[in-house]
């Protein structure tokens, strides 16, 4: 079932996700539900929190060639997320399905290594490089009660906030 999708500015965004505690069929299902909305709204990464869920879940999966196809074999599952090392610094444009139509280079860290437990509950270690880094840190930050947005200087922070009112006048005009 797709989920609808919580947009920027609402104040759900900044609250931060709850660790999850029981990894049962009902947790099952919302994952299941979180990657079918991930993939109808072309997303790469997805945080419980921006379908309403303020739980300490994500899922990310990255496109496996250049037209952006994506496969089911490649999505990762993360639960309870913790970086326990990181490295080296990037930056990458990137795009929220909760602050949609906008893109800006951010800073991130090249590298991570993230503890995490998938959706039985059973705990992993992941190194994450380049695209992947950046989509999980994205993510994490969701579920701090973070939008990328943050990460703009104060001028361009101010820039974001003119245009993103004008598109969101400009489609409620159009409807």
């Amino acid at each position: 079932m797709r989920l609808p999708v919580i947009t920027y500015p609402d104040r759900k965004l900044k609250e931060v996700s709850k660790k999850i505690e029981e990894f049962d069929s009902k947790l099952h299902l919302f994952l299941d539900n979180m990657y079918e909305t991930m993939m109808s709204s072309n997303g790469i990464g997805l945080a419980a929190i921006q379908v309403g869920k303020p739980i300490r879940a994500l899922i990310v999966n990255l496109p496996i060639n250049e037209d952006g196809e994506q496969s089911l074999e490649n999505l990762i599952e993360v639960i309870n997320p913790k970086i326990i090392h990181f490295e080296g610094s990037t930056f990458y444009q990137e795009g929220c399905l909760s602050v949609p139509g906008f893109y800006e280079d951010i800073e991130r860290f090249e590298n991570i290594e993230l503890q995490y437990q998938d959706r039985y509950g059973k705990f992993h270690t992941m190194i994450a490089n380049d695209l992947l880094s950046i989509a999980l840190q994205h993510e994490i930050d969701h579920l701090d009660g973070k939008l990328f947005i943050e990460k703009l200087s104060y001028s361009r922070r101010k820039k974001f906030e003119k245009e993103y009112k004008k598109k969101q006048k400009e489609a409620r005009l159009a409807s």
